[in-house]
C-alpha cells in the first residue's frame, strides 16, 4: 500500500509539472495545482483544446491511449483522478 501512494505521489507531481509547463498556464505553478482540484469549466479553467493535449502529454509521456471521450471526461476530472488511471494502466502501457 505505501509503495502505491509514493508512486501515485510521484505520478502527481509529474502531471502538475507537465500540465503548467506543456499547457503554458503562465500564473500558476505546478505546486499551486490541487489533487482534488476540477481542471475543466471552473476549476483550473482548462478548455476542450487542453483536453487534446492532455491526451497527447499521456500517449507521450506514459504511453497511455483514450479512445474514449467520455470516459476521458471521467478521467480527466482532477490530478487525481488522472494518476489513478495512469496507475491503474501501468501494465497496459504501449512504448512508442
Amino acid at each position: 500500500m505505501e509503495n502505491k501512494e509514493l508512486e501515485l505521489q510521484k505520478i502527481r507531481k509529474d502531471l502538475k509539472e507537465m500540465i503548467a509547463r506543456d499547457l503554458a498556464l503562465e500564473d500558476i505553478k505546478p505546486e499551486e495545482i490541487g489533487d482534488d482540484e476540477i481542471l475543466f469549466g471552473e476549476g483550473l479553467g482548462l478548455d476542450s483544446l487542453d483536453a487534446v493535449e492532455i491526451v497527447v502529454l499521456l500517449q507521450r509521456n506514459f504511453g497511455l491511449e483514450i479512445k474514449n471521450m467520455d470516459q476521458g471526461k471521467e478521467i480527466f476530472y482532477s490530478i487525481n483522478t488522472i494518476a489513478n488511471f495512469i496507475y491503474d494502466n501501468k501494465d497496459k502501457v504501449k512504448t512508442p
